[in-house]
This record gives C-alpha cells, sequence and structure tokens, in this order.
C-alpha cells in the first residue's frame, strides 16, 4: 500500500467524519471560501523585500504583497514565557488576549475541548474540513482538533552545543548551516521546511476541486534556530552586502530579563559586526529557502483551480532582533521583535493596498471565522473584514504588549512607552521619526505630558487585559 493512497484514505476518512459539506447539486447555496493560513516562526516584519529590505530575496511573498493586502504594522501582544511562539500561538487558536490564555492551560485539554472553542473546532462546525502540518506548540493534541493532521513538529529544531556562542571568529567553522550532521532542520535527512511544503502539496492535490470548503493551517519552523539551509542559499548572501542592523551596539545596557536567555546565546558577546553579520546572514538564507517551499504551495494552489476562492494569509508568531540592539531574540518589546509580515490575498481583496492601522497577528482567527459564518463568541481578537471593506478606519485604541514580568509596552499615536518595572526604567520613542528607536526621549522636558499620558493608557490597558503586574505595583 502506497504512502499516497494511505494519505487519501486519510482524507476519506476524515472527510466522512467531518460536516456535511456545504453544497450539492441540489442546493444552488455558493460554497464558502477555503482558507490557506501559512505561518512562519520568528521572523520580522522587516525581512522580507516587500517592506523595503533590498538585501533579503523573498520573490514569492513579495508577490503576494503585490498581489493582495499588506498590514504594515501587525504586533505579537506578547508572551509569559521565554518561549514566545507558545504564547503567540495559544493565542492564535483561542483568540483570547495574552493573560487570559495564560490562564487557560487546564481547561485547553478539557472545556475548550469539548466546548469545541478552537479556531479549527470553530471553522469545523461551519462546515469546513480542516488540516494541519508543521510546527503546533499549544497546549492540546493537535490530532483532536483538526480533521487532518501530518507531520506536527516540535517546538524548535534541536539545536547542538557547537551552535552556540559563534561565530567566535573568521576561522570558526565548527558549525556550518548546510552540515546534516548537526541535525536540527536537517533531521531526518529532509529540510523540515520542504516537508511542511510536501505535505500542504499533498492535501491540495488529493483534495481537488470539492464541495466542501478547507481551513490549512500550515506552520513552519523556519526561521527559527537553527538557521539551516542548503549551501547555495547561504553563498547567496556575502558578508559584504549585508548590513549591520540598527542601532548596532555589543552588549544591552540595561537588565531586562532576557540578556542571557537561550535566544541570546546563539552569538557570543560582546557582539562583533562580523559575528551579527554571520548571524543575519544564515538568517536571510533560511529565509529565502522558505520563501521557495512557500512558492511551491502557492503554485499547486493555482493549479489546483481553487487559487480563486481561497483566502490566502501570511504572517508569523513575532520578529525577532538579530543583532539589533545587540539583542538576538524575540523577547523585548522593539519593533523588530514584536511586528510581524501579515499579507492576504482573496475574492475581493484590492492588490498592492497597504493599510497602517495597527492591528495584532491573531486578528487572523475572527477574520476567517466572520468570513466562513461561524461563530466569534468569546473570542477577543477583532476581524480585519471592517478594516478591508473601508467601513472603519480605526481598529485598537493602543497596541499593548508585554513579556514576563519584566517588561510593559504601549504604542499610542506614533509613539512608544516602553516600561521595564523590575529596574524602575522607562524608554521612550517617536516611531515615526526615529522607526528603529535609536532616540530614547524619555529624560525630554517637552515629552513629559505624553509619558504621562502613555503610561494612565497603559494602566487602563493592564487593567482590562488581568495583567498580574500593575506598575503601581512594585514586583517581588
Amino acid at each position: 500500500m502506497t504512502l499516497r493512497f494511505c494519505y487519501v484514505m486519510l482524507l476519506l476518512s476524515a472527510a466522512c467524519l467531518a460536516p456535511a459539506p456545504l453544497a450539492t447539486a441540489s442546493d444552488p447555496e455558493p460554497k464558502k471560501p477555503n482558507f490557506l493560513f501559512i505561518f512562519a516562526d520568528d521572523l520580522a516584519f522587516d525581512c522580507v523585500g516587500s517592506s523595503g529590505n533590498r538585501e533579503i530575496r523573498t520573490p514569492h511573498l513579495d508577490d503576494l504583497a503585490r498581489q493582495g493586502i499588506t498590514f504594515t504594522h501587525t504586533y505579537n501582544m506578547g508572551a509569559w514565557t521565554g518561549a514566545v511562539c507558545v504564547s503567540s500561538r495559544t493565542m492564535l487558536n483561542t483568540g483570547t488576549f495574552l493573560w487570559r490564555a495564560n490562564g487557560l492551560k487546564k481547561q485547553l485539554k478539557k472545556e475548550w475541548l469539548t466546548d469545541k472553542k478552537f479556531w479549527s473546532q470553530r471553522l469545523e462546525q461551519a462546515g469546513y474540513h480542516t488540516y494541519m502540518t508543521g510546527k503546533w506548540h499549544v497546549p492540546v493534541d493537535a490530532n483532536k482538533i483538526f480533521n487532518t493532521v501530518r507531520n506536527i513538529r516540535p517546538g524548535m529544531p534541536n539545536q547542538t552545543e557547537s551552535g552556540y556562542h559563534r561565530p567566535q571568529s573568521e576561522e570558526d567553522k565548527n558549525w556550518l548551516p548546510w552540515d546534516k550532521s548537526k541535525e536540527g532542520f536537517w533531521k531526518g535527512g529532509k529540510h523540515w521546511s520542504e516537508i511542511v511544503a510536501d505535505d500542504a502539496i499533498d492535501f491540495l492535490e488529493m483534495a481537488g476541486p470539492s464541495p466542501q470548503p478547507f481551513f490549512m493551517y500550515v506552520a513552519f519552523n523556519a526561521p527559527h534556530d537553527p538557521r539551516q539551509s542548503p549551501k547555495s542559499y547561504v553563498d547567496a548572501y556575502p558578508l559584504d552586502k549585508i548590513s549591520l542592523p540598527k542601532p548596532f551596539v555589543a552588549e544591552y545596557p540595561d537588565e531586562i530579563g532576557c540578556n542571557k536567555i537561550r535566544d541570546e546565546i546563539l552569538a557570543p558577546f560582546p557582539r562583533t559586526p562580523y559575528n551579527v553579520k554571520v548571524n543575519r546572514q544564515e538568517y536571510y538564507a533560511i529565509i529565502q529557502h522558505l520563501d521557495d517551499q512557500i512558492g511551491r504551495i502557492l503554485k499547486t494552489l493555482k493549479e489546483s483551480g481553487q487559487a480563486d476562492e481561497t483566502y490566502v494569509f501570511f504572517t508569523a508568531d513575532h520578529g525577532l532582533a538579530v543583532g539589533h540592539h545587540g539583542l538576538m531574540g524575540k523577547q523585548n518589546m522593539y519593533d523588530h521583535s514584536v511586528r510581524v509580515p501579515f499579507f492576504m490575498t482573496g475574492p475581493g481583496i484590492d492588490s498592492g493596498e497597504k493599510l497602517r492601522t495597527p492591528i495584532y497577528l491573531q486578528d487572523v482567527m475572527p477574520t476567517t471565522l466572520q468570513l466562513a459564518g461561524a461563530s466569534r463568541e468569546g473570542v477577543e481578537f477583532k476581524s480585519l473584514v471592517p478594516l478591508i471593506r473601508g467601513e472603519v478606519t480605526s481598529h485598537y485604541d493602543s497596541i499593548y504588549g508585554a513579556y514576563t514580568n519584566h517588561q510593559r509596552m504601549i504604542t499610542h499615536d506614533g509613539h512608544k512607552l516602553i516600561v521595564y518595572p523590575r529596574i524602575n526604567k522607562m524608554r521612550l520613542f517617536d516611531l515615526a521619526s526615529d522607526p528603529w528607536e535609536e532616540r530614547d526621549l524619555i529624560d525630554q522636558p517637552d515629552q513629559q505630558a505624553r509619558i504621562a499620558d502613555l503610561r494612565s493608557r497603559l494602566e487602563r490597558l493592564q487593567v482590562e487585559m488581568e495583567d498580574p503586574l500593575p506598575l503601581s505595583q512594585k514586583p517581588e
């Protein structure tokens, strides 16, 4: 019995368990749209070509941006742990804000599962065949909430000891991105991004034209470390063509709860132009390799004949510093770490449109629910449909951000206030004139009224969010 035959049988058996198709020969009601959700891991908003980055090559994502709408200011709300992806993905699949999502840990495997509150379950209830492959990292069994599941990958590919604190010098060749003996993305012999793309392509080819709409949750581990890709991709980014990130500093000056955690020790201290450029070289290479896999999926979707009735969403769970501010990870409140790309194409979506209205990446969940006519009861994030249709011009009054008990953030009216409660320190940035957050305005006399207003807004948001660390209280 061939693998392909087994997979066809799996699809058919899953379809039998799924709700009845929404359209039949005797039912004139039009088929609901399909949803293809493509998710990256650790992809900063500025590391795709359409963002204006002239060093990275992402032709397929750039095409997606040209064909649809780009939300240029898309944020992740934060994290209760150093594994920011867990918080981001839990919010995404439950539709709940950060701290309430954190409080759901015990309920997810019981009440939420039974009451069918997860994103995929809500769409299944609306008549969709739901499919998942790739990184999951949500504390519930994906097999219990999707009709069809392929290769579930762990939170991150294994990183070998030699993958940390590198490179020490130009002679340091103990770890190379294309060295399959280091496993990581190469574990099993084939790059994980290629396997995830293979899975998605198999589903699209096997599903074919069908009266039942589908929801595909295609979650890549890339470009998370270990940042591995074939040598040709790395060679495409010579170090002398890579710019140093802004601002470039040897080490972040304050203790903010993330300075020496796992993500930060991928590169040695102090940061040097050489070790930062090597890390960015490998980051760009795995992003381009990811882009090629996404291109394969989009090509298959077009060839399937279902592209015109499919909404395609692309985003990531959070960004990544990779050298900005002397940081390597995503456990901070700077834009390079809290903002992500967000593209959407599909029926009725204008091509090439860009919206600067701030949103959360998790807004994709209620957006699909509204388009599918599915229940949004209890969902806290907001559908993007009113913005896309031009029915409204505002979305959230302010953007809230948090990292454990060490950092808080608010972005409002073009300014950002970052608060470090444990060290009694704040930073203020004018994002319009200083997009890389290089000039801290916190001590400027003419900014004191703004600081007070932003702090007051942040404290009100903390109450609304059930934030466990009000700024008016000293952390223990």
